[in-house]
């Protein structure tokens, strides 16, 4: 049988040495090689969208693959795509690193420099272990995870643009239209959307910061099921605890929620840290919120700069939603676009705090009326980013939003 092989290899001249040896594999189909983690993700995800058996059976990560490190991204393919056995090529073969690789997910590890025999061996074996897994799900076994969900990320120029309305509104929207959606508080020391939602809940992200696999019961325990069916998981109360959630951590989670979830939204607030950048630079789409006003847009200018200069985002990949926008004003959308560079979102949102001034103030930011300009908006801009299942449908649940019931049981705080 034919084993189809997909190396990620950033290095031009090793790609080349590790295509050489793969063709002279008996039964191997080597691909074209991928340069970096985000294409590897994204070419598996494409091929998984189509049928699992578009799946190659290995996948090969080089040690020097980036921009996500190379154990990160072998655990991000084990944990997203199961039916695909990775094997990893490094220069270290000492068992502190075959310990990491093997808790990763990796099926196998290839030193350098490389040996036909050794390559041969390894490949076998993963792709004997693929079939094996392909053959369980065949049987009509629910995978534990797919290609992946949707992962949004909501960031404000600066405080006070509206980020988390604009998060928790995409994710109800979402919901709303039958979609499994987890809301995450990324904004680690001054979250809000447990007040927003009125939640009273103890567990928090910092709870999953130090849990090097996260199955789907751990998942489970640290997510709050809202009354409107969304799952949040929620910033710490204690501000400090924040610093616990790395970068690495935050890459665990978001991957862990993407599995088990059709459409991740993470609120991450205004301030720019190691966890949310990952975060950021993980996201499908990448959302930054500003006002028409002078300071906002100067600042959002600066924040697109800024994820540029740290290589998190690039302004043409980032989506400037306008808020508060009103016909009057000085600033409109086309010059809010000339300034950052970004792309602006089709919907802007109006100028309208007396509709939120209600739901805001008694924390159920949930019941904001559907005649609402702003949630009309929000919506809008849901179905814009493709996070609602069908125009048709999302329509009809915006008509009911005070039917909730069915939409999901509240479990009970004070864990």
């Amino acid at each position: 049988m034919t084993t189809r092989i997909l190396p990620a290899v950033g290095d031009p001249e090793a790609a080349r040495s590790v295509s050489t040896l793969l063709s002279q594999l008996p039964d191997a189909e080597p691909a074209q090689p991928v340069t970096d983690s985000t294409q590897l993700v994204d070419t598996l995800a494409r091929l998984a969208a189509a049928s699992l058996d578009e799946l190659p059976e290995v996948v090969l990560v080089h040690e020097r693959i980036g921009p996500v490190p190379a154990l990160e991204l072998v655990r991000e393919v084990a944990l997203r795509f199961p039916a695909v056995g990775v094997v990893l090529i490094t220069a270290d073969a000492g068992p502190v690193l075959l310990s990491a690789a093997m808790d990763s997910g990796a099926r196998g590890l290839v030193t350098l420099p490389l040996g036909y025999e050794e390559l041969a061996s390894r490949v076998q074996a993963a792709a004997q272990w693929s079939l094996g897994v392909r053959r369980h799900l065949g049987a009509g076994i629910e995978p534990i995870v797919g290609p992946g969900g949707t992962v949004v990320t909501v960031s404000g120029a600066k405080g006070g643009v509206g980020t988390t309305v604009t998060a928790v509104h995409l994710a109800l929207a979402a919901r709303a239209s039958g979609r499994s959606v987890a809301l995450v508080d990324m904004d680690l020391q001054s979250g809000d959307i447990a007040s927003y939602l009125d939640v009273q809940f103890r567990r928090s992200v910092a709870d999953l910061a130090t849990i090097t696999d996260i199955s789907p019961r751990v998942l489970q325990d640290a997510v709050y099921v809202h009354e409107t069916g969304l799952s949040l998981l929620l910033a710490p109360a204690e501000g400090e605890r924040g610093e616990e959630v790395t970068d690495r951590a935050a890459r665990q989670i978001v991957s862990a929620l993407r599995g088990r979830h059709e459409v991740v939204v993470l609120d991450c607030g205004s301030r720019l840290d190691s966890a949310n950048a990952a975060a950021i630079e993980m996201a499908d789409t990448a959302l930054l919120v500003t006002t028409p006003d002078v300071v906002a847009v100067r600042a959002a200018k600066r924040t697109v700069r800024m994820w540029e200069r740290l290589q998190v985002r690039k302004a043409e990949e980032t989506t400037t939603v306008v808020n508060r926008h009103h016909r009057s004003t000085e600033i409109q959308p086309p010059l809010v676009q000339k300034i950052t560079g970004t792309r602006i979102a089709g919907a802007a949102v109006p100028a309208n705090f007396k509709e939120l001034s209600a739901v805001v103030d008694a924390g159920r930011l949930h019941e904001l009326d559907a005649k609402s300009t702003v949630k009309q908006a929000l919506w809008t801009l849901a179905g814009e980013l493709g996070l609602v299942q069908a125009a048709d449908q999302h329509g009809k649940q915006l008509a009911r939003t005070g039917d909730r019931g069915s939409l999901g049981r509240r479990r009970t705080g004070g864990r």
